[in-house]
């Protein structure tokens, strides 16, 4: 809703809309569900609307609705620097990865709280996509929730190079197949939650 208003607010278009959203992604997980559907708003009303807006004027209403919009109306795998705002496209494999869904919902402004340093080791962005960086947020979740924590440690176990989605709650491994990513998936211990999908390169809107 604040998506299409802010969208409505800055065009002066006389239109409305229907939205129905049906939520699949659960929610305090960390997965930029919220992010993508405002993102998806903006570039479905931009076209339902005709209002013609470019790309760029979208992400810039994006950053006002959150940092991790801008990307999402961007469409396509890509480094975000500053807030979120300065994207450079980049170009990933494909790929298939287990996320693991604990039940709990973690709040990323607490989170943030506790968790920023500035003694952080700067990081080119190269060692960082093979999986050598590190997420920041990571130990302030894992200490606090302790779901999340065992769902990390399985995952660990088998995929050391596992990590925490942002600012969680879940957690995930990359893998080159379905089937890798499918026969983890298929022994998980019976208390764990989680789920299997398929990497995207681009956004399915985006021009």
């Amino acid at each position: 809703m604040r998506a299409a208003r802010l969208l409505k607010a800055a065009s002066g278009s006389p239109k409305g809309c229907d939205l129905a959203l049906d939520k699949i992604l659960p929610i305090g997980g960390g997965l930029g569900g919220g992010s993508s559907d405002a993102a998806t708003v903006l570039l479905v009303l931009n076209k339902v609307w005709d209002l013609k807006l470019p790309n760029s004027e979208l992400q810039r209403m994006g950053a006002k609705l959150g940092t991790d919009v801008p990307v999402f109306v961007y469409g396509r795998n890509a480094i975000g620097e500053g807030i979120g705002e300065r994207l450079t496209a980049i170009d990933l494999p494909p790929a298939w990865y287990l996320v693991l869904t604990p039940q709990v919902s973690v709040s990323t402004k607490e989170t943030f709280k506790s968790a920023l340093t500035r003694s952080t080791k700067r990081l080119k962005m190269s060692p960082f996509l093979s999986g050598q960086g590190a997420n920041d947020l990571e130990a302030a979740v894992v200490a606090r929730y302790p779901d999340v924590a065992a769902s990390l440690g399985w995952l660990k176990q088998h995929r050391p190079q596992a990590r925490m989605t942002g600012s969680g709650a879940c957690v995930f491994a990359e893998f080159e197949t379905e089937a890798e990513a499918r026969a983890l998936h298929s022994a998980l211990p019976g208390a764990m939650q989680g789920f299997v999908a398929r990497g995207l390169e681009r956004h399915p809107l985006a021009g």
